[in-house]
């Protein structure tokens, strides 16, 4: 058969099995062309540090260390016998390591530095693209051991500098459409080009590689917009041999359903944009970082339930323009009080949902703490329509599920901008939660993209070659160039071409600080603005301390001006910490109980030092974790923040108060509301509950800090205490927007990551009728939350810009051994300051049963009144606090947050 025929007839073979929408078998999307050697080995103990040198630890008596190379993949090198079936062989030496900016990214790799002898081997290029082997041999000949290499230092030191001043995907034009992939390990990179979604490839081309950037590229002199398109790639795959995969392109703009082909899409054609797109902005609502208040949401959570919506687009993007539903509404509310950044829970093409012919459960009438409805999930819950989506597929397109029609490449793009566009009408900017940090998948999976694509190079791997799981899918490996690149150039284009305004990174730590920065300065040169990086910066696993590089973590982003979600205040205020089961569940905070209204887990075991400790944790919180503020702990010492310890960290970190983002809530772990459930006292009254609440969200709010807060935070939100309801579907994640029901008591939650716990659970379940709120309860949720939002709002005093202003007019009373430890206080000085809109501010929250009475002798002869919002509140506990002037005390009633002003 003719090449080019083959070629054809490949791109119909394999995409007839391709499109089918519940593969299983890798065959289905790709075709062995030469298998592996059963003999060869599969781990990679071996890493390239640069174009010539490995690191690899023999063993003893070894003689002679030879790379062997094979186009295919019929190489033996059982230990003890000879080698065979190499094609090319190079011979190392012993070296001295290279010199390298960033060493600390192999390290994870021991042995001694060999070089290849000769360092203009030709043969080079070769190695790197067929099955490839390091070998020790013995002074016979005899092999001691052999292993595969890592070969990302290589690729990165010989392709990397052109590679990454490429623009890699589809680019039309009116005269002419290039592509280009990088793929610098294939043999072979052929397009198979399709006029629809559906049906078979009309034509296939073969594709020119480049020598110096490893990047395949191919131009038709005509203008394809509207047409599909996959790749051919033959690549070595170790473990696996020599295939020829059938995949998208990892730079997709847009997809057809179920992303089973790449579209050729221009962001610039008028089909993808609503009308006036050009015009659109953000509020300008946001000056400083500190003024951030993330709101963060679901898509498909916002409408689904929402009878004011069209069915047609409930769980859809378009929902968002619909100025009169109840969600919108609810938005805007949020919005003018206070609230600046609506973040999506993630929006990028996720590989969790179909995209089409999603399958519902038949849930069953049962008691709320049955195990039916659970019951009933489990069989359609890869099938349905709900997941919380951190399974990247294709990072730089819109996720389908949410379009009113995903087969259809333009409505993605138009309708995720109509979104931005409304969100931005209504005052609020728009964030991404965006999950660089792995994909979905790796090896031969039909949802690998990238790994089937540079077998080996996108992926963190281990000492011995395997992808690294810690992220609980396959971590990326973002200290590699092209990954790096990729990380770049997708922010670049949401921030450019859907004018988003804000990024939040998930598991950031597992990113390296200077790609944070290089997104940073990328971002904002392309759209001219500051855009606000935030996210976790958790420090764990395999990238710990900077064991590869130095982290985005929240230990090392120090002046950099991105913040990383502060767990401090979060768990002392909590109790316990996330991922608690079983009994662990009663463990109670300084929000809930913690010795002064202690559960029946924990009646006469919490002591008053335990009290006093979370006491001084949530207050680092309330003055932003700055590292150098000084406090004056329970054992009267006073100590600067970082001083005092969380665990085996310094509680305060941040070196500026914009670096830190204050949170109780968020989609992870049980919502507030849940927790407190199984925290507070059993008998603690419904209306109660709704106090704890408030104070939790006041917490938030009046931090310095970014504050951010879970959708229906403000309104009691509950996933009938499911722990982790990523894959719960949409029964465990509704909202009602109309404020009338929290939906608790759905039933037990799903029981992957609850069953353990379903012991505890189950009675408090079983009286929702008694605990579950009222409407009265949730409005009253909402309104104080609005009110708090509306003071933050206030003032730039609950908003202060820089350490030094924190330092300087920020003093926390009621402090020290003489403390009254459930209740904060807080002093904000703000004469002179630029928007301060009070001469002096007074806050207190007293989390106590009972109210209190504070002494502060140094406020003693100033006449506070109420804040304006307050003085208008319906919330009679509030106008019962006072201040007596001169007896310099402070009367906060029980579970109750109060602010009182001193006019300019």
């Amino acid at each position: 058969m003719k090449p080019r025929l083959a070629l054809f007839v490949a791109c119909l073979g394999l995409q007839a099995a391709a499109l089918d929408s519940t593969p299983s078998i890798n065959e289905r999307f790709a075709e062995t062309l030469s298998a592996v050697n059963p003999h060869a080995p599969t781990h990679a103990r071996a890493i390239w540090l640069d174009a010539r040198h490995v690191r690899w630890a023999v063993p003893a008596g070894t003689a002679r260390v030879r790379l062997l190379g094979s186009a295919e993949a019929g190489r033996q090198t059982a230990a003890g016998a000879t080698a065979l079936g190499a094609q090319i062989s190079l011979t190392l030496e012993p070296a001295a390591p290279p010199t390298l900016p960033d060493a600390a990214r192999f390290s994870h790799v021991s042995g001694a530095t060999w070089a290849v002898a000769d360092p203009d081997a030709p043969q080079l290029p070769d190695l790197w693209r067929g099955q490839l082997l390091i070998v020790a041999e013995d002074a016979a000949g005899y092999v001691l051991a052999a292993t595969g290499t890592q070969l990302a230092g290589a690729l990165d030191a010989v392709y990397g500098p052109a590679a990454t001043t490429l623009d890699f995907g589809a680019r039309p034009t009116k005269q002419a459409t290039s592509f280009l992939l990088w793929a610098p390990t294939a043999q072979n990179v052929s397009l198979c080009l399709y006029d629809q979604s559906t049906g078979p490839a009309h034509d296939s081309k073969s594709m020119e590689r480049d020598a110096a950037s490893g990047a395949w590229r191919l131009a038709l002199p005509e203008d394809l917009r509207g047409k599909f398109y996959t790749y051919l790639v033959e690549v070595f795959v170790p473990g696996v041999g020599l295939v020829r995969n059938h995949v998208t392109d990892p730079y997709s703009l847009s997809l057809c359903a179920n992303s089973q082909r790449s579209a050729i899409i221009d962001l610039n054609d008028a089909a993808t944009q609503p009308a006036d797109w050009a015009a659109d902005r953000p509020p300008a609502t946001v000056q400083a970082s500190t003024d951030l208040v993330v709101y963060e949401l679901h898509v498909r959570d916002f409408s689904r339930d929402d009878p004011s919506v069209p069915p047609a687009w409930r769980g859809k993007y378009p929902a968002f323009t619909l100025e009169d539903s109840h969600g919108m509404r609810h938005l805007k509310q949020l919005a003018a009080a206070g609230v600046t950044d609506l973040h999506m829970l993630p929006t990028y093409d996720l590989a969790s949902v179909p995209e089409r012919n999603a399958i519902g459960p038949e849930l069953p009438a049962s008691a709320p703490d049955s195990p039916a409805v659970q019951a009933a999930m489990e069989p359609v819950r890869e099938k349905d329509a709900f997941n919380w989506g951190y399974d990247p597929w294709h990072y730089n397109a819109p996720e389908g599920s949410y379009a009113t029609n995903p087969d259809d490449p333009a409505v993605r793009a138009r309708e995720f901008r109509s979104m931005v566009q409304s969100l931005h009408r209504a005052g609020l900017r728009v964030g991404l939660d965006v999950v660089y940090n792995h994909t979905m998948a790796d090896g031969q999976s039909r949802q690998s993209v990238l790994d089937r694509i540079v077998p080996g190079y996108y992926h963190r791997r281990d000492a011995n070659g395997k992808v690294e799981p810690s992220t609980c899918n396959s971590n990326t490996a973002t200290e590699n160039a092209l990954m790096a690149k990729l990380v770049v150039d997708s922010a670049v284009i949401w921030a450019r071409d859907y004018h988003v305004d804000s990024f939040r990174f998930d598991l950031m730590g597992h990113l390296p600080r200077a790609l944070l920065e290089r997104v940073q300065a990328r971002v904002d040169a392309v759209t001219g603005r500051h855009l606000h990086l935030l996210g976790e910066g958790w420090n764990y696993a395999e990238v710990q301390n900077g064991a590869r590089f130095i982290q985005a973590s929240q230990l090392s982003l120090q002046h950099s001006g991105i913040a990383t979600f502060s767990d401090r205040m979060r768990d002392a205020a909590r109790g316990g910490r996330p991922g608690d089961s079983g009994t662990a569940l009663y463990a109670q905070g300084w929000l809930t109980g913690l010795h002064y209204a202690p559960n029946a887990a924990n009646a006469g075991k919490n002591t008053a030092a335990e009290l006093a400790a979370a006491a001084d944790l949530v207050r680092v919180g309330l003055a932003g974790s700055v590292r150098d503020f000084p406090l004056q702990g329970a054992d009267g010492r006073t100590r600067l923040l970082q001083d005092f310890a969380y665990g085996d960290q310094p509680a305060g970190y941040v070196a500026e108060p914009g670096e830190v983002v204050n949170y109780v809530e968020n989609h992870d772990n049980q919502t507030l509301f849940d927790n407190n459930i199984l925290r507070l006292p059993a008998d603690t009254p419904r209306s109660e509950r709704a106090r704890v609440q408030v104070l939790g969200n006041a917490l938030v709010l009046l931090s310095q800090g970014l504050a951010y807060l879970h959708a229906g935070q403000e309104i009691l939100r509950s996933k009938s205490l499911d722990r982790n309801s990523f894959n719960s579907g949409d029964v465990f994640n509704r909202v009602d927007w109309t404020a009338t029901t929290n939906f608790f008591g759905t039933g037990l939650p799903p029981a992957g990551d609850n069953e353990s716990s379903w012991a505890q659970m189950r009675p408090l379940l079983a009286r929702s009728a008694e605990i579950a709120p009222t409407p009265a309860d949730i409005r009253f949720t909402r309104d104080a939350t609005l009110d708090l939002l509306r003071i933050r709002r206030s003032s730039t005093l609950f908003r202060l810009r820089t350490a030094a202003d924190v330092k300087a007019r920020l003093t926390l009373l009621n402090t020290g051994p003489a403390a009254q430890p459930s209740v904060m206080v807080g002093h904000l000085q703000g004469r002179g300051y630029p928007g301060a809109g009070f001469a002096e501010v007074l806050y207190a929250i007293n989390a106590d049963v009972v109210a209190r009475q504070i002494p502060l002798p140094t406020e003693a002869g100033k006449s506070w009144r109420l804040h304006p919002v307050l003085a208008a509140t319906a919330d009679e506990s509030i106008r019962t606090a006072h201040f007596d002037p001169a007896a310099g005390t402070l009367l906060v009633p029980a579970r109750t947050a109060v602010v009182f002003v001193l006019p300019e």
